[in-house]
């Protein structure tokens, strides 16, 4: 297996594929053999593009011809199920849609495609991507490259597998309760939730929760996610909830020394927190410290009155069970076990819902007052290393919670709408990737992308992948 491609990230194959040192058809090839050889133990990728390999020769042609279309020409990326790809089958991860095949791309897809880059497969998710573990009864469970008896998380745990093991270099995901940014932190690679409002979600399921969706890149690279982001980001005239702002900055603009104020906090309002998640936090302090912040330890009591997932938790079952209700109607056993739960229960009362509303107010607020007189938040992705399959309880730091807990760090910025970002930035003693994260103001990726930077340069486990060959 070619290895040096498959992981070079997606903009140094741009490049080498630009200069020649390599070919598109070389390229798509090296990872179709990597799929092939490792995705059996990991069942990340599970629908293939039946013209890869044409498409690259395509683009083989015009690289000779001196026609390069676009800053992917060439590169190979991949989506997770849940984004509609024309002429390919998208099961959003359930019996129900089992066989459904897209009429068209969905807007991230197409822009991936205009900017040159060739379509390579579909990677698998939890049933209507809407759950913490990546398993289903149409593809069944997906394992982390790092170790196959942990998750990889939901709802984009299949493309962070995929990334994450050199099975592509370049991916979409979504992201409403953490499902970008667990995953990455999970399996050891780069993922941004931008801005709601940011990126279009057209072509993405379900089409409820819309102001808490995001659509963003996953990548084993901080540049990359950059370069991704501003390739999705805009209004596509459908999605009616995407803002009109200018694209976000590219590479060559945020690499730039930082000069910010950032606030961090590695436990307190999201206790527990294991140990050694809240050293990788603090040594990342330490570092963007050591890059030219100003940085201090903060309390941010707002998070702890407002956990997200207790506010969350009526909002999502009301609007997620309303939606969902004609879908699975008479065909509730065809679902996977936890959706069938899930949707079972009943429906919280008016109540419930308007207190859980009024928690998500003031979430917004509080973090609002927070970016007044900070740049960045740097705080813990998930407040755990990846764990076993199905596990229902997590023990952190001596205090055993339900495992929805974990999610506190990661979907309070899903209902702010705050940009966030997982990057890499240490182990485990179990030899597992433990993400930090950082957090900014609306519509400023930029700030949040040169401190991830920042952090990338310094980070030991930069360049480190999973011990799969």
């Amino acid at each position: 297996m070619r290895e040096d491609i498959c992981f070079t990230d997606a903009t140094g194959l741009a490049r080498r594929i630009r200069q020649k040192e390599v070919s598109p058809v070389e390229v798509v090839r090296a990872h179709l053999e990597r799929i092939s050889a490792i995705n059996p133990r990991l069942n990340a990728v599970v629908t293939f593009a039946s013209n890869a390999l044409e498409q690259a020769r395509l683009a083989e042609r015009a690289v000779m011809r001196g026609d390069i279309s676009g800053p992917l020409h060439g590169v190979p990326f991949t989506c997770k199920d849940m984004f509609d790809v024309a002429g390919v089958r998208t099961t959003r991860g359930s019996k129900l849609f089992e066989h459904r095949v897209a009429d068209t791309d969905a807007t991230t897809v197409a822009r991936l495609k205009r900017a040159g880059g060739i379509f390579l497969g579909k990677t698998n998710v939890p049933e209507f991507a809407l759950w913490w573990e990546t398993d289903n009864r149409v593809f069944g469970r997906t394992n982390n490259p790092w170790n196959l008896g942990r998750i990889t998380g939901g709802s984009s745990g299949g493309e962070a597998a995929a990334i994450a093991a050199g099975l592509s270099p370049l991916g979409i995901g979504s992201d409403v309760g953490g499902s970008i940014r667990m995953p990455a932190h999970y399996c050891g690679i780069v993922g941004l939730k931008p801005t709601h409002g940011r990126v279009p979600l057209t072509g993405h399921w379900p089409e409820t929760l819309l102001r808490a969706q995001h659509v963003g890149p996953m990548a084993r690279t901080v540049r990359d996610v950059a370069l991704g982001l501003h390739l999705m980001s805009g209004p596509d005239g459908i999605d009616h909830e995407c803002v009109p702002v200018p694209p976000p900055d590219t590479l060559e603009s945020i690499d730039r020394p930082i000069k910010l104020r950032a606030g961090w906090l590695a436990d307190g309002a999201f206790a527990p927190v294991d140990p050694e998640v809240q050293a990788i936090v603090r040594k990342a302090a330490a570092a963007l410290e050591s890059a030219g912040c100003s940085v201090e330890h903060v309390d941010l009591s707002v998070l702890a009155e407002n956990p997200a997932s207790t506010v969350s938790g009526p909002v999502w079952a009301v609007e997620s069970g309303y939606y969902f209700e004609p879908f699975v109607r008479g065909r509730e056993s065809e679902l996977y076990p936890f959706m069938q739960k899930r949707l079972a229960n009943p429906w919280p009362d008016m109540r419930e819902y308007l207190k859980g509303l009024a928690g998500w107010e003031a979430l917004r607020h509080g973090m609002t007052a927070f970016f007044h007189d900070y740049d960045l938040l740097l705080c813990p992705t998930i407040p755990v290393p990846a764990y076993e399959h199905h596990a229902r309880e997590l023990t952190i730091d001596g205090v055993t919670v339900p495992a929805r807990q974990k999610l506190n760090t990661a979907m309070v910025w899903d209902l702010t709408g705050s940009p966030a970002i997982s990057v890499p930035f240490g182990m485990s003693a179990d030899g597992l990737p433990i993400g930090v994260q950082l957090v900014g103001r609306h519509f400023d990726e930029a700030t949040v992308l040169r401190a991830a930077m920042a952090l990338e340069e310094v980070s030991d486990v930069r360049n480190v992948h999973p011990p799969l060959t």
